[in-house]
């Protein structure tokens, strides 16, 4: 009989979980459990530190992730302040946080992908306390402050002061943020232009840790620098700033000082080789990201490349967006989406204390009740006890893709996500996208007549991403395409296919089938779907074309000569 080796062995969840009705009663919780309990919102790092084996003595999950009025983002009197429960998907969202706090918004898009996104918090990020964590630096040049709560009370501190070591914060046991704060960029009574930017240097465009990146917050008076804080990450234990730069900087315009302020970066990096890169590699490239901050911001465009309209995958629940407080004279600052203002329904306080427990969630229609989700995640929870098998564990720790479920109407990667969240929640798996009837979703029709359905173990994690972006933008730009299915992976490399599935999805599903022989007909109907139905070829061409190589071309200029 074989056994796994111990790094192919994850280690347990906690076998307990608790979702309190208040924030008051999570205090409580952390209060009489001491080091046993740990608080998780997105649980997005706190998940993979657990079956790592990162954090041991833990045995109560504190779920506070569906209480209400946590994911507020509020803009008032020139302060910018994140609940703890805003996610970076919740920011990205916020059009007047690209003027408030760009170099944030810029941080949180660069996280991981939509479905990470949706789940992720802000306060989550710096808890953790990498020194890759992006939305860390953007914060410090930002100048945030971090309160926390417990039973004792509430205190803030800097959030330079918030972090002790490498992965190490002031936050005590007992403790829970309640929020990050800062002044907003764009203040009505700020003397000086004050702007900022974030630059990051990734392996990949998304899913997709620091190499290095900086945060760069520059405050100009008549053209010239009156204050300036720069940021590095990913080249010291903690994230560092960089005094010797606005030293050099001070009273000069910033373009002429460009090198100065490389120089001074590049000097107080401490970097490490490790399977990200060298730290020959890194002291290089630090300079190459601040140079790339300070341009932007000497150039005035710092905000160029925000993509437009960036998708969420969440828009078949609008009141998950998060809640924007402006003050009444500020007019409608808010975040320009659709729900802002409505909260989060709070969930009575439920536990589960051991595997005969029961949970109970609407799951693609239907209520369903199972027990086994203590010490579960959702994902296993779906596969195990519902039976639901559609949902495939890829890598079990948010890279791939292939979990994506529907979690409450936002796209999620469910093996990050603890099983006992499913109690209340509405769900939808993979078997959920069709119609009742059995007809196909329009993205799975078109998976199957582009080809981009090969191996099939990355399709159902695709389905559920695209479904999602087909609910929230009906006929997607390229740009939108890429971020939407960002999150997900394909083993074969299908991508190309995929992509053509989405674009004629969002057309016409009958002029897609019409035109499943011909890859040039399907790109023409993301602009044409009259292209599509005269690109229609001969049925005994096509078998043909499937055994003999020479038919593929007379059935190509059949295709040609048809039209």
């Amino acid at each position: 009989m074989f056994e796994l080796h111990e790094v192919q062995r994850a280690a347990p969840l906690p076998s307990r979980y608790a979702a309190p009705a208040s924030l008051d009663e999570a205090a409580e919780l952390l209060s009489s459990h001491g080091a046993a309990a740990r608080l998780i919102a997105g649980g997005t790092d706190l998940m993979l530190e657990l079956a790592r084996g990162a954090r041991s003595g833990v045995e109560l999950l504190v779920d506070i992730s569906a209480l209400g009025g946590l994911d507020r983002i509020s803009y008032e009197g020139g302060r910018v302040t994140l609940g703890s429960l805003v996610t970076h998907a919740d920011v990205v969202a916020s059009v007047p946080m690209l003027a408030a706090g760009l170099p944030l918004a810029q941080a949180c898009l660069e996280v991981g992908s939509p479905p990470l996104r949706n789940r992720a918090t802000v306060v989550g990020n710096i808890v953790t306390a990498s020194p890759a964590n992006d939305t860390i630096s953007a914060l410090v040049a930002l100048g945030a402050d971090v309160t926390m709560a417990s039973v004792r009370g509430e205190r803030t501190v800097s959030i330079n002061e918030f972090f002790s070591g490498f992965r190490q914060t002031v936050l005590e046991p007992d403790e829970i943020v309640t929020s990050v704060a800062f002044d907003a960029l764009d203040a009505d009574d700020l003397p000086t232009d004050r702007r900022g930017v974030f630059v990051k240097l990734g392996l990949r465009r998304a899913q997709a840790i620091s190499v290095v990146h900086a945060a760069v917050v520059v405050e100009l008076d008549g053209g010239r620098v009156t204050d300036l804080v720069v940021a590095l990450g990913s080249v010291a234990p903690t994230i560092i700033t960089v005094p010797a730069a606005a030293e050099l900087a001070m009273g000069r315009e910033l373009a002429e000082t460009s090198a100065d302020i490389v120089a001074a970066a590049c000097r107080a990096a401490t970097p490490i080789d490790d399977i990200r890169g060298s730290a020959e590699y890194r002291m290089h490239t630090v300079g190459v990201v601040v140079d790339r901050a300070v341009a932007a911001l000497a150039s005035g465009t710092e905000a160029d490349r925000w993509p437009a309209e960036p998708p969420r995958l969440a828009a078949a629940s609008r009141d998950r967006v998060p809640r924007v407080s402006v003050a009444p004279d500020e007019g409608d600052n808010s975040s320009g989406r659709p729900g802002v203002g409505v909260d989060v329904l709070e969930r009575a306080s439920s536990a589960l204390d051991g595997p005969g427990d029961l949970v109970t969630a609407t799951v693609n229609g239907e209520q369903r009740t199972a027990s086994g989700a203590a010490g579960k995640t959702l994902m296993d929870w779906l596969r195990d006890d519902i039976g639901l098998t559609g949902t495939k564990e890829g890598c079990a720790e948010g890279e791939c893709g292939a979990c994506t479920v529907h979690l409450d109407g936002a796209a999620v990667f469910s093996c990050l996500v603890p099983a006992g969240r499913a109690d209340g929640a509405v769900i939808t798996t993979v078997e959920g996208v069709a119609s009742s009837g059995g007809e196909l979703h329009p993205f799975q029709r078109a998976m199957v007549d582009t080809g981009g359905a090969q191996c099939g173990f990355c399709t159902p994690g695709f389905v559920m991403s695209a479904a999602a972006l087909l609910d929230e933008v009906a006929e997607p730009t390229a740009e939108q395409i890429t971020i939407g299915l960002s999150g997900n992976l394909c083993r074969c490399t299908g991508y190309c296919s995929i992509i053509e599935a989405v674009r004629a999805a969002s057309v016409d599903a009958g002029a897609v089938r019409a035109a499943s022989v011909d890859a040039g007909a399907v790109r023409a109907a993301s602009v044409d779907a009259g292209a599509v139905r005269a690109a229609s070829v001969d049925a005994g061409a096509v078998r043909a074309a499937s055994v003999d190589a020479g038919a593929v071309r007379a059935a190509s200029d059949a295709a040609g000569d048809s039209s």
